[in-house]
């Protein structure tokens, strides 16, 4: 007797998930690069956030705010090693891409995640992508070069090779990911809370030995006060305000993931990222005055178009799979690939 079938989410709440996590996503990218203009204390800054969501964790399991209760094992912390080391990795790399790069060339920086993800699924997981996806994945690619070697805005050799790492340890994370559910039961939420109050946990000595401690009291001690011009904000307000929203917006959107992960298809979460990479771009020249030349907007438009034909040709390949294993049973299922880069979009802050 086959179960019976779970009733799609509506309209009204695809388009309130899909609506909250676009603004948060765009107003998260934003707020770390009005911080990071003015600190030279990167991780730091990354730390602070991850506490922040860590706390607000706490807050809300404290007041049963949170649909199931949070849990802190020892034996199940040991289990969290890679996929806590990859996250402060690919954070704080992703964190000095945004410091070194404009925020409209940021989704430039880091477009090869979608090839690097194919790749990886392909090496850990033997899942053979077909002529076409690799076709989309070239044009990815493809888009990437045009924005780094055809743009004539100079980039900054060291924000194109944090790009490139952070994309790479993002698709390596989301794999990752996929295999440290299991030591959760399964829970996405209490893998969140891991991943914070862990990264927290190993990202604060890291800190200290990179050498941000003395911007650290500069910081903290208003040594520059005195060169702020009159009418504007300080370092240290601009660091506690950018501190403040971007770990209530990173903590919104470990749960927002979720949601977005369960209501909405993978057609729909392509939309709303081709939505943010044009809003983001257009956000940077606005708020930052970013140029977009020519070049730039080809390489942001090819990206987007690679990645659409991605999820587009994925979408059918599964639409097929479905078709021909509803003929067969106990056949084996392959990991889906909209599995993993759902898991590496709401993982790859900020």
């Amino acid at each position: 007797m086959k179960p019976e079938a779970e009733k799609p989410a509506s309209k009204g709440l695809v388009t309130g998930v899909v609506l909250f996590y676009l603004v948060a996503a765009l107003a998260m990218v934003m707020a770390n690069k009005w911080v990071l203009n003015i600190t030279d204390t990167p991780l730091f800054f990354l730390w602070t956030q991850l506490a922040i969501a860590a706390l607000l964790f706490i807050i809300c399991d404290i007041f049963r705010a949170l649909p199931d209760r949070l849990t802190f094992d020892l034996h199940t912390s040991k289990q969290m090693v890679a996929v806590v080391g990859l996250n402060v990795i690919g954070l704080s790399f992703s964190n000095y891409t945004l410091k070194y790069v404009d925020a409209s060339f940021y989704q430039v920086a880091r477009g090869l995640v979608l090839p690097f993800t194919v790749g990886v699924s392909f090496v850990v997981l033997h899942s053979r992508p077909s002529l076409k996806v690799l076709g989309a994945c070239a044009m990815v690619t493809l888009g990437f070069f045009i924005g780094v070697f055809l743009d004539g805005t100079p980039v900054s050799a060291l924000g194109i090779f944090f790009g490139v790492a952070s994309s790479a340890i993002t698709a390596v994370h989301s794999v990752v990911i996929k295999r440290s559910l299991g030591a959760v039961n399964g829970s996405a939420l209490a893998l969140s809370w891991y991943m914070n109050s862990l990264s927290a946990v190993v990202l604060f000595p890291i800190v200290l030995l990179v050498g941000e401690g003395p911007n650290i009291v500069k910081l903290l001690f208003n040594v520059n006060e005195l060169a702020v011009a009159p009418g504007t904000m300080s370092p240290l307000k601009t660091f506690i305000w950018g501190s403040f929203i971007t770990g209530v917006l990173g903590f919104l959107m470990n749960i927002a993931s979720l949601l977005s992960i369960k209501v909405t298809s993978p057609i729909t979460h392509m939309v709303s990222s081709a939505v943010r990479g044009v809003a983001a771009s257009l956000l940077g020249m606005w708020l930052f005055h970013d140029i977009i030349t020519t070049g730039r907007a080809s390489s942001i438009a090819t990206i987007l178009a690679g990645s659409a034909l991605y999820t587009w040709f994925k979408h059918k390949e599964s639409q097929t799979n479905s078709h021909n294993a509803s003929d067969r049973r106990g056949s084996y299922e392959r990991v889906k690939m909209e599995d993993i880069e759902s898991a590496a979009e709401s993982k790859a802050k900020p």
